[in-house]
């Protein structure tokens, strides 16, 4: 029997990009392979770059698989062609990196061959980048959240864009939530694009107070949470079309507005999507001629802030910010009405996912007074890698058997 290929040489637009071990299984359950990935970012390459193209991305990469660590690749390597081409990114935290803005359907294949399975696109381009030129809303159901009812939530935020004179572009994030993005004009800072998000899930929330909610703490969620810290400086989410680490290789898909109530995220993945775009092309193409302004949202936020609504909290690794409030969990709060313990951190979901079981087994008697929203799982994000803690809400578990904090298991 021959051997397998050590690499294969794609030509893409005259570019020769060297695949390496192009059989290695990323997905173990379906079968897919390094070179299936390269091959499908060629397929919706026009789509792809749309999203992700000519912005500084940064690498999510799984080199062994999806079943193996993971981790985020902000520097560019050194070792890359010189026809791909980097941009210099400077973060809160002060330090600057070069980072990946593919612009052809090339940069895209040799980005997959680095085992990079989601595009993680900054909000700006690559010639401006301190003015983000799209406004991200980010529906993050909570624990027990059916998919009807996200996208009961999705078609209040499209009505609400409508009464704000704007339009917005649906897809699935690929995992249980949704993204709407709108385009935006390059006036606003990354500071301002985040109070008017966070104006805009205010507003949402007010119009359904019982399916939606601006609250950034976990334990004060429910429904669905508009991720207003999405669009502060530094953040990214999967773009457009992007693989995700899923057992099905599920994608992040574009929509349309009328698809929305009917469509399914298992639909999605990296063997339906080609299909799906050589029939009907990207259903964003549209996205770029419509750009608006963000003067009515500001106009919100500035009403609101003459109310009581000033800033919310901003995510953890930020400096304090002019105007925020206390940054304190209110379990960590002095009069705290919220009983809760943390039971696992784990460098692994799999693995704290697993204690939590464990832990059901050991202390079932309060375990069945548990609603899935009291299972508060926190993906932490440190410099290169995520990391994952649990924290059970008790407030459903009458008092007398309520465990109390005891020492937190810390799994490697």
């Amino acid at each position: 029997m021959a051997a397998k290929a050590a690499s294969e040489v794609l030509n893409i637009a005259g570019r020769e990009v060297v695949i390496s071990n192009p059989q290695k299984v990323l997905f173990p359950e379906a079968g897919h392979t390094k070179l299936d990935l390269v091959r499908y970012y060629l397929a919706v390459a026009e789509g792809a770059l749309r999203g992700s193209g000519g912005r500084p991305n940064v690498l999510v990469r799984y080199p062994n698989g999806i079943e193996s660590d993971f981790f985020y690749q902000k520097r560019a390597p050194d070792a890359r062609p010189d026809w791909i081409e980097v941009v210099e990114l400077r973060f809160p935290s002060g330090r600057t990196a070069a980072e990946v803005v593919p612009r052809d359907a090339a940069a895209l294949a040799w980005m997959a061959n680095l085992a990079c399975l989601e595009l993680h696109p900054h909000p700006v381009r690559a010639d401006d980048l301190d003015h983000p030129d799209e406004l991200r809303v980010d529906l993050d159901p909570v624990p027990g959240i059916t998919w009807q009812q996200l996208k009961d939530v999705a078609v209040e935020v499209q009505a609400t864009l409508t009464g704000l004179g704007l339009v917005g572009w649906p897809k699935t994030s690929g995992s249980r939530g949704l993204h709407i993005y709108i385009r935006i004009e390059r006036r606003w800072t990354f500071t301002e694009v985040r109070r008017a998000a966070l104006a805009f899930a205010r507003e949402v929330e007010r119009r359904v107070p019982t399916l939606a909610t601006s609250k950034w703490w976990k334990e004060e969620r429910h429904g669905v949470f508009l991720d207003y810290n999405q669009n502060a400086k530094d953040r990214t989410i999967a773009g457009a079309y992007s693989v995700r680490p899923r057992p099905d290789a599920r994608v992040s898909a574009p929509l349309s507005w009328e698809e929305v109530p009917l469509c399914e995220p298992a639909d999605f993945t990296l063997v339906t999507m080609p299909r799906r775009f050589a029939d009907l092309g990207d259903v964003h193409a549209g996205m770029e001629a419509r750009v608006y302004s963000l003067d009515r949202l500001m106009e919100l936020s500035a009403r609101q802030e003459k109310e009581g609504l000033g800033d919310a909290p901003w995510p953890p690794h930020y400096k304090k910010q002019a105007g925020e409030p206390a940054r304190v969990q209110p379990s960590k709060r002095r009069q705290s009405s919220k009983p809760l313990i943390e039971i696992v951190r784990a460098q692994q979901e799999k693995d704290a996912l697993a204690y939590l079981d464990g832990w059901k087994g050991r202390n079932p008697e309060a375990a069945a007074y548990l609603q899935p929203a009291d299972v508060l799982v926190d993906r932490m994000r440190g410099r290169y890698k995520t990391w994952t803690r649990i924290r059970l809400n008790l407030e459903h578990v009458p008092e007398g058997i309520r465990p109390a904090q005891g020492p937190v298991e810390d799994l490697p």
